[in-house]
């Protein structure tokens, strides 16, 4: 019997996976999803230039290999950090996010270039400015206050503070727009 629900479960996961791939396939039928298409497909339109810019950067996080597109697979992996990625590799994905330059390090700028941006996207009010949090962060964890942050001070510093952790999760939780496209295959099966 305990195989009977371990089959279930693979079942399921296989399910899912042929869903996800349909949708996929619907929405890119050359099997490459372009960043206009990745706009498009979330229904940004009409960005500031710096709004465009993150929506580029998170983008590129995507595409693993460069290539300028999100392939099948590369969209497996996102969904997957979303759904089921721990605190460890979404910090990972988040500083690769942050770091618009990929210089290693994340600036003050940088930052706030993606706070702004963040808010200006998903409309979340703050009662901080954007400029005061990006201070704030900086202040909590630039631990050698060289003005950056290192991968190990990120990692490090978001992880000892549940107020940057939790600021920094809600801000770029995407359950919804993947609770949007299992919707969208639910009525199309």
């Amino acid at each position: 019997m305990g195989n009977s629900t371990g089959l279930a479960v693979e079942e399921l996961q296989a399910c899912e996976s042929h869903q996800w791939y349909r949708k996929f396939m619907t929405e890119c039928p050359s099997g490459l999803l372009t960043f206009y298409e990745f706009k498009q497909f979330f229904g940004l339109r009409n960005l500031s230039d710096t709004s465009n810019a993150y929506v580029k950067t998170m983008f590129t996080t995507f595409d693993m290999n460069d290539d300028g597109c999100i392939d099948f697979m590369e969209y497996v992996a996102a969904l997957s950090l979303v759904l089921k990625g721990g605190v460890q590799q979404k910090l990972r994905w988040y500083f690769k996010l942050y770091d618009v330059d990929r210089s290693g390090y994340i600036d003050r700028e940088e930052l706030l270039q993606i706070i702004k941006s963040i808010r200006a996207i998903n409309g979340i009010p703050s009662e901080i400015s954007s400029e005061d949090f990006a201070n704030m962060v900086f202040d909590k964890i630039d631990i050698n206050g060289d003005g950056e942050l290192s991968f190990e001070e990120f990692m490090e510093g978001v992880q000892n503070d549940s107020l940057l952790l939790t600021t920094l999760t809600e801000s770029l939780d995407l359950t919804h727009i993947v609770q949007k496209i299992q919707g969208e295959m639910r009525t199309n099966i």
